[in-house]
């Protein structure tokens, strides 16, 4: 049933007075439970609900005593940047068993909690619902021991469970990313980019053992991500004869003037045969067959370790938060629910139509129907192994369809990191769908004076971990090179177009869609990513080269703060980048767990200043030893960063001092994060696609060339809630501020009262996105893996 647009959140209308929640952590540790767990605390005693830890997982409800503590405010302060679960996790046999079970809903009934949020791996939300199920006997029998009294039956009738899937593997079906998975792909292509320098000195091929027992989503990605020769996972053994195949294709690269191989093996690799493929095994194999200098890396528990990434802190608060809203309006009736992310959205499944699908999808390796486990796995998983096999293995020429097209791909704008991944990604799908692939150096300008030159498939290799723009990038516009750009299309007989960029790209594209009516040579199919570290581009929730600038501000965030710690008490101004998009301050500012953010588009006065000073001074004279508070560059030309830690500095003497930082171009720099690189590479990839299809459509038989003039073949693909959509962009112009270069309407501000209420700010919360239970077997959209874009 749809909710009205105007549903928000008050303490009134969504109370938790008089309801205990309870918050353990089980199975396997993931880094960003911890900012699950204070999400939880925190929007549990928002709206008025007590809130409990459990220590040690099962273990310690089961034990009792001292495992169970009230939650207050500050005891979850400071840990959003902890890795792996402050209360602990435990694996508990004794829970397994009825008598386990007995003693836990004793403990929990002595505290009145009747609701829990669990956040671990299947086993323990599978253990949970079986709990749950159980609930009502087990208090019958307590009643009939004499452990509690019928009255307390009554108060505690119905246990409400609601799960966040916390596993690096993420191998729980119905969502698209888990809680730390993209932190273990951090780690993962941290160790892969280090890696290469040594392995490029001496031609050496290293073979990487990465977790996944049962799930090869972490080898696949990362292999995505950093270009690997071969990966091996579970759901898809390799074919009969696959050792001659890898060798010949290692061999074929090195041949092409390559000086390094990377292999890399999912911990639960197995052949068709179901015998196991270790990294041992491949190296052997390699050095049998190649003679190659070959070394293996076993990551391990390195995976599991370190600093939560920004997407991952961002998902385990959003996870937390629509936690409690799900236990909040629960009922007797409403089954055991997981709250998941589908493309950029919160959905609430029920718990064991997942965990079947989970149990399928082995069910399905273990009868060697691979095919089918990888289609279980869902449509992310599919289109990671699609994307690979394309960009990876080069079809031998004689197999390329044959097209007689040419398309050129260029950047536009300011550097973002992810863009090189998308150029490899088109370069390498456009060669494979049989076009001649030509790469523009320096945007527009470089157009306009024929700096335009034929790219191969091996001039692309190693490109996916490489920052800024290896084409070079200018923030021309083509209206004022308009005939020259024209000339040159026509010289090298360009038909389609393909334009990486930022808002620039944008106004472009508008503007070569304009000039279609006296420039022939612009009737051709166009396409847009959209690629920007502002996150300021209309059609798209999210950017190419976003999620890197998140990372690079959170982690400075973190070491800002950790400067202060031991002094006395102190607060820091940051200023990010953005121009007028408040993007990175929100965002940022929650992953790092801001007091305050100052953006351009919710604007502010001084008395909303003095009222952050009033509440930071309150919070300082409690606990609370460090804030942090955010400013978007052009938030207000008046109140500027100077300005701001002036106040500050004069308003909160003799409690806290004030320290202020300019972040800069930093922000822009670096290497993009795995998710850039893989959301670069896959949207690269579908543009490619849809390239080919229109240039087949609008080829003009009698005429022997592309004609196309139509608002739907100059588009942008963006990512919308859900799903990757092909926006004409003529249609985007009204959804847009072209004075300030934003969209009139930006998802993200919706997080912002969470940022507030996160840092104990009394606000209105509006949750008419929240997520409504639906089930896991309903089909996904059509043009859905956005996959949280992975």
């Amino acid at each position: 049933m749809a909710q009205p647009d105007t549903k928000k959140i008050f303490f009134e209308n969504l109370s938790g007075a008089g309801k205990a929640i309870a918050v353990l952590t089980s199975g396997g540790d993931a880094q960003g439970m911890n900012a699950a767990v204070r999400a939880v605390v925190r929007m549990g005693l928002y709206v008025g609900a007590k809130v409990y830890f459990i220590h040690e997982g099962y273990q310690g409800m089961v034990d009792g005593g001292e495992n169970i503590k009230e939650a207050t405010w500050e005891s979850v302060s400071s840990m959003l940047q902890v890795g792996g679960t402050v209360i602990g996790s435990a694996r508990c046999k004794e829970f397994r068993t009825h008598e386990g079970r007995l003693k836990a809903a004793h403990n929990l009934v002595q505290y009145g909690i009747t609701n829990l949020c669990v956040i671990g791996g299947d086993g323990s939300l599978t253990g949970a619902n079986l709990f749950r199920e159980e609930w009502s006997g087990l208090l019958s029998e307590l009643v009939g021991q004499g452990l509690i009294e019928d009255e307390a039956v009554q108060k505690n009738s119905a246990l409400h469970i609601v799960g966040m899937v916390g596993s690096i593997d993420n191998d729980f079906c119905g969502t698209d990313m888990t809680i730390g998975t993209d932190s273990a792909l951090h780690r993962i292509i941290e160790v892969v980019d280090a890696i290469m320098t040594t392995a490029q000195s001496h031609q050496r091929t290293f073979v990487l053992e990465v977790m996944g027992r049962h799930c090869g989503y972490l080898a696949l990605v990362s292999a995505l991500a950093c270009g690997a020769d071969w990966v091996l996972i579970p759901e898809m053994p390799p074919e009969d004869g696959w050792e001659d195949k890898m060798c010949q294709k290692l061999s074929a690269t090195r041949s092409r003037g390559t000086r390094l191989n990377i292999i890399i093996v999912a911990e639960g690799a197995l052949d068709r045969h179901g015998n196991s493929i270790t990294s041992s095994y491949v190296k052997e194999l390699v050095v049998k067959c190649l003679g190659f200098d070959t070394r293996v890396t076993i990551l391990g528990h390195v995976q599991r370790g370190g600093t939560p990434s920004a997407f991952d802190r961002i998902l385990a608060s959003r996870m937390g938060v629509e936690a409690v809203f799900a236990l909040l309006e629960t009922t007797a009736n409403t089954p055991a629910c997981v709250v998941s992310l589908c493309g950029n959205q919160s959905v609430r499944l029920p718990l064991m139509e997942c965990v079947q699908m989970t149990q399928e999808v082995q069910k399905a390796m273990d009868e060697k129907r691979f095919e089918e486990a990888v289609k279980l796995r869902g449509r992310s998983f599919e289109n990671n192994l699609k994307t690979y096999k394309l960009l990876a293995h080069r079809k031998p020429e004689s197999e390329l369809p044959v097209s007689n097209f040419n398309v050129a791909v260029l950047n536009v704008g300011a550097p973002a990191a992810g863009m090189n991944a998308a150029v490899r990604s088109a370069v390498r799908v456009g060669i494979s769908e049989g076009h001649k692939m030509f790469a523009v150096s320096d945007g527009f300008e470089g157009l306009s004076k024929g700096q335009i030159r034929e790219i191969k498939w091996a001039d692309v290799g190693g490109w996916t971990g490489q920052g800024g723009s290896l084409l070079g990038t200018k923030r021309t516009l083509p209206a004022k090179h308009v005939d020259k750009i024209a000339e040159q299309m026509r010289k090298n007989n360009i038909n389609a177009l393909l334009i990486i960029g930022g808002f620039e790209a944008f106004e472009s594209l508008l503007q070569l869609y304009e000039a279609r009516a006296t420039h022939e040579e612009l009737c051709i199919p166009m396409c847009m990513l959209p690629a920007t570290i502002s996150n300021n581009v209309p059609g798209t929730d999210l950017s190419i080269g976003a999620d890197t600038a998140l990372n690079a501000i959170v982690e400075t965030c973190d070491r800002i703060k950790q400067s202060a710690s031991g002094t006395k008490r102190r607060v820091f101004i940051i200023e990010t980048m953005g121009g007028y998009c408040g993007y990175l301050a929100s965002v940022g500012g929650l992953a790092a767990g801001a007091d305050a953010a100052y953006i351009y588009e919710e604007p502010f006065d001084i008395r909303d200043l003095q009222a952050n000073v009033e509440h930071l001074t309150e919070k300082m004279k409690t606990s609370i030893q460090r804030g942090l508070v955010l400013r978007n560059e052009n938030s207000n030309e008046n109140y500027t960063t100077d300005f701001i830690y002036q106040l500050y500095s004069e308003e909160g003497k003799g409690v806290f001092d004030c320290r202020k930082n300019v972040l800069g171009h930093m922000q822009q720099g670096g290497a993009p994060s795995p998710f850039d690189r893989n959301f670069g590479t896959k949207i690269s990839a579908k543009a490619m696609q849809w390239i080919t299809k229109k240039l087949v459509e609008t080829f003009r038989q009698d005429e022997g060339r592309v004609f196309a003039n139509t608002e739907d073949t100059c588009c942008l693909l963006g990512m919308r809630r859900r799903a990757l959509v092909f926006q004409p962009v003529v249609q985007l112009k009204g959804d847009t501020d072209f004075v300030h270069r934003i969209p009139k309407e930006q998802w993200w501000l919706k997080l912002r009262p969470l940022m507030k209420i996160l840092a104990k700010y009394k606000t209105s919360y509006d949750v008419s996105d929240s997520g409504q239970l639906e089930h896991v077997v309903r089909n996904r959209p059509k043009e859905s893996d956005a996959s949280g874009a992975m």
